[in-house]
């Protein structure tokens, strides 16, 4: 006994994608988030050591040519410049200074400044300390009020023993603050565009994903009996082909479903007189009468024999869905033709001609077309008077305008058909109304529509009653083949 596995509980495609989509975005903003950091602190170090050395720069100047504003002429007490260079100078954000005379302190930045060197004790020791160093002195102070990247530069002249120090500080802590906050905007926004990103792509992720839950409704509706449910096709991407795909997948299923139904039922129908016949003869069989048994056994071996026809017709029914049903091969059409008119001849006493032949090489299965053409034979010397002309032929003709095939015919001299019957004796088990049930399974003509349909082609019939008959068989040329 079969048991049913449970299904396990597997996460939804919609949400896999969203999450994929979701790790990818977040990735990419960690990594430029990431990289604009690093960035950004190797630029900020640059900056503030830039900013500094062109302060140099400016004093050197200074130093070298400019004017004492209240003597008109250069500088001749260190203090002075000092005091000149610092008016001068104008501290950005986050910056201060000081100046220093004889290791006191003796001037600080304007009030407007925000940066108080002054009232960090530590920097002002720092500070007093390095003015005994005769270099330009750019390091990192750290205290417990902040980081600074500070600045000493010593201002000796040689008209003044008394030397000065200027000295300019950037609060690196609050400048590293700065750049935190801006990584904080940055992931907030980030947060915001992957919310929004998340949003949007499960909203369009579910309306791309419509077709397959309609796809899964659909599927649930389908049972054993009702295969009709279809799914509405929407929008023209890669979803809406699926949909036709399926679509037509079902028609497929829906219409094998309907021909296997109806083959049961018909298989049941022609099975059952049979198999009535033969058990209403045993049953009223009288054992004693010799002649009686002989005939009952003639009867019951008769039935058989058409129950292993019908059998062995269904049986090649079902093989021409098969994709090895047809092996098509070259096949030259006109040494095919003279084989089967040899083999139709055991079939009955008639005047077997060749009306016209086409000497092609086709590409076909010989042995299936063959079979086709001898079953359209067999019906001819059923329906036609001993002695009567049947007439086998080919040829290469263009069919309503269309593309080339081969055509191949049987025609006879029979009754012909009634116009009623030319599309039922195509179909399983369709006789005509001048066919008798015992004259064959009813398949005949329905395996000669499986071989030309497996062909690519189609079979038809030209017929008047009390005329005869013509039975063609189309089949499309392939590309490059031969044209009349």
């Amino acid at each position: 006994m079969m048991t049913t596995r449970p299904r396990q509980r597997r996460m939804p495609i919609r949400a896999r994608v969203i999450t994929g989509m979701i790790l990818l975005v977040a990735i990419a903003l960690a990594t430029a988030g990431t990289a604009m950091y690093v960035l950004e602190r190797h630029e900020l170090n640059d900056r503030l050591d830039d900013s500094l050395i062109r302060t140099v720069e400016e004093y050197r100047v200074l130093a070298e040519t400019g004017v004492d504003p209240q003597t008109k002429q250069g500088f001749q007490h260190a203090e002075d410049l000092l005091y000149t260079a610092m008016q001068r100078t104008v501290p950005a954000r986050y910056q201060g200074m000081l100046g220093l005379s004889a290791d006191q302190l003796q001037w600080t930045a304007p009030h407007s400044v925000t940066l108080r060197l002054e009232d960090d004790p530590e920097f002002l020791e720092w500070a007093k300390n390095s003015s005994t160093d005769a270099r330009v002195r750019i390091e990192n102070v750290s205290t417990q009020h902040s980081t600074y990247r500070a600045m000493v530069v010593p201002i000796q002249l040689a008209s003044d023993p008394k030397p000065a120090r200027f000295v300019l500080a950037y609060d690196y802590t609050s400048e590293v603050r700065h750049i935190n906050t801006q990584i904080m905007v940055f992931i907030a926004a980030g947060a915001m565009v992957v919310v929004l990103a998340s949003i949007a792509a499960w909203l369009i992720v579910g309306r791309m994903l419509e077709p397959i839950r309609r796809l899964r409704d659909t599927a649930r509706q389908i049972s054993e009996s009702d295969v009709s449910s279809r799914i509405e096709v929407t929008g023209h991407d890669e979803f809406a082909e699926l949909t036709v795909t399926i679509n037509e997948m079902l028609d497929r299923l829906e219409a094998a479903l309907q021909s296997q139904r109806q083959l049961l039922d018909d298989v049941g129908h022609e099975l059952r007189t049979p198999v009535t016949i033969i058990r209403g003869h045993l049953e009223l069989m009288d054992v004693q009468d010799a002649e009686d048994v002989a005939q009952t056994r003639e009867i019951s071996l008769d039935e058989l024999k058409r129950m292993s026809l019908l059998i062995n017709d269904l049986v090649t029914l079902a093989g021409a869905n098969q994709a090895d049903f047809v092996v098509s091969r070259p096949c030259e059409v006109g040494a095919l033709l003279d084989d089967i008119l040899d083999k139709a001849r055991g079939l009955g006493e008639r005047d077997w001609r060749i009306g016209h032949r086409a000497e092609a090489s086709v590409r076909l299965d010989a042995s299936r077309i063959t079979q086709a053409m001898l079953q359209l034979s067999a019906n001819a010397v059923k329906f036609s008077s001993p002695g009567s002309r049947i007439d086998l032929g080919s040829a290469l003709v263009h069919n309503d305008g269309s593309a080339p095939c081969l055509r191949l015919w049987v025609r006879d001299g029979g009754v012909g058909i009634a116009p009623d019957d030319l599309q039922r004796i195509f179909e399983r088990f369709g006789r005509g109304k001048n066919s008798e049930r015992a004259m064959g399974s009813g398949l005949g003509l329905n395996i000669v529509a499986a071989i030309a349909e497996s062909h690519g082609g189609k079979v038809w019939v030209d017929s008047t009653p009390g005329s005869g008959s013509t039975f063609y068989i189309d089949i499309p040329l392939a590309e490059g083949a031969p044209t009349p």
